[in-house]
């Protein structure tokens, strides 16, 4: 299983980026998705996640409306869109793979395939 994060870059406060994330060696048939980030000298945490048994997505609450995960199943690569950034929002983002029957929530433990990161930094 390799996963790997594209799509980060430094932006003003406000604006938008779209990070990627290029699977191979799994399918999504039998993998829940995830999204997380970890800011400096703050734990991990998770952004979104997409249950791949009944296909329900979950967000944190944090996210107000501003971030979207999208699967793109020809390309095997997934999404997500980050609106209105804010400086809060600097982080090491991370996409994450996890078998479906071990779905524990949007959390860290129900997810054992990670990509590298990608940075995110956002000024005001």
């Amino acid at each position: 299983v390799q996963l790997v994060e594209s799509g980060g870059g430094s932006v003003l406060a406000g604006r938008s980026l779209r990070l990627s994330c290029a699977m191979s060696g799994l399918t999504f048939d039998d993998h829940n998705i995830g999204w997380f980030r970890q800011a400096p000298g703050k734990e991990r945490e998770g952004i979104s996640c997409s249950n791949t048994d009944d296909g329900t997505t979950s967000y944190a609450d944090w996210v107000k409306g501003r971030f979207t995960i999208s699967i793109d199943r020809a390309k095997n690569t997934v999404y997500l869109q980050m609106n209105n950034l804010r400086p809060e929002d600097t982080a090491v983002y991370s996409c994450a793979a996890g078998f479906s029957s071990l779905w524990v929530g949007c959390k860290i433990a129900g997810f054992a395939s990670w990509g590298q990161g990608t940075q995110v930094t956002v000024s005001s």
